[in-house]
């Protein structure tokens, strides 16, 4: 069975190489020499992505890497495989839309919450593999704190999302996440120092919407609380 689901992906790869070869020739280079600013920026983009969408950077950076389109490090070159491309996929399937309904998308939050952070680490470690172990474990610390930031920012804005009863904001907020991944894969591949920039201003405002948001939540809470409070005495 593995077998024959090595060779039927290896016969769907020949044939999207050879129909997109130039596509794949050129965004191939732009990962196969990567310097030392390109390969911290695509660790820091793997740990903050990883914080909102853990099951999107796996299975695109994936199955980029196994259609030729990225040139993957070593220690990433993992995710190519099929099987985890599929159980990425399927993952990815089922968090596209409980990330869309408003509750549910707490909920799952909470669940994936201890994965995303130590994901976000290794994956930013396996941009550097076994070839430096000292740089491996600075992009390890970089991508696990940067996964922290982005985790806390988009629970603590769903949260607040949630206070509203219609579930478009949801939505709205959920595609603007899935974009936001793709985006930063993009720059930090093709423009990293650019990236480096954007990512800093990000967290910067990730960091001041999350504390003005919690600020709301605490006061949303006392003003329920005191609602009840008050049912109570009257009943």
């Amino acid at each position: 069975m593995d077998h024959t689901l090595h060779t039927v992906w290896q016969q769907l790869t020949l044939w999207w190489q050879a129909a997109f070869d130039p596509v794949a020739g050129t965004l191939g280079s732009a990962t196969a020499q990567l310097d030392m600013t390109s390969l911290l920026a695509l660790a820091a983009a793997l740990g903050w992505a990883s914080g909102l969408r853990l099951y999107l950077v796996v299975f695109v950076v994936g199955l980029s890497g196994a259609l030729g389109l990225w040139e993957l490090p070593g220690g990433l070159q993992v995710l190519q495989h099929p099987a985890l491309l599929v159980v990425s996929g399927a993952l990815l399937f089922v968090e596209f839309f409980a990330d869309k309904i408003p509750g549910l998308d707490s909920l799952w939050d909470l669940l994936n919450s201890v994965l995303r952070v130590p994901a976000g680490a290794a994956l930013a470690a396996g941009v550097f593999g076994a070839d430096s172990a000292t740089m491996a474990l600075v992009a390890a610390l970089l991508g696990g704190t940067l996964a922290a930031s982005s985790q806390v920012a988009k629970t603590t804005t769903r949260a607040a999302i949630n206070t509203s009863p219609e579930p478009f904001s949801n939505v709205v907020a959920s595609l603007a996440e899935d974009g936001l991944v793709l985006g930063a894969l993009w720059l930090a591949t093709h423009h990293p120092l650019v990236f480096a920039g954007v990512l800093t201003v990000v967290v910067l405002l990730a960091a001041w919407l999350t504390w003005v948001l919690l600020s709301f939540l605490r006061a949303a809470w006392h003003r329920l609380s005191r609602l009840f409070s008050a049912s109570e005495k009257v009943a």
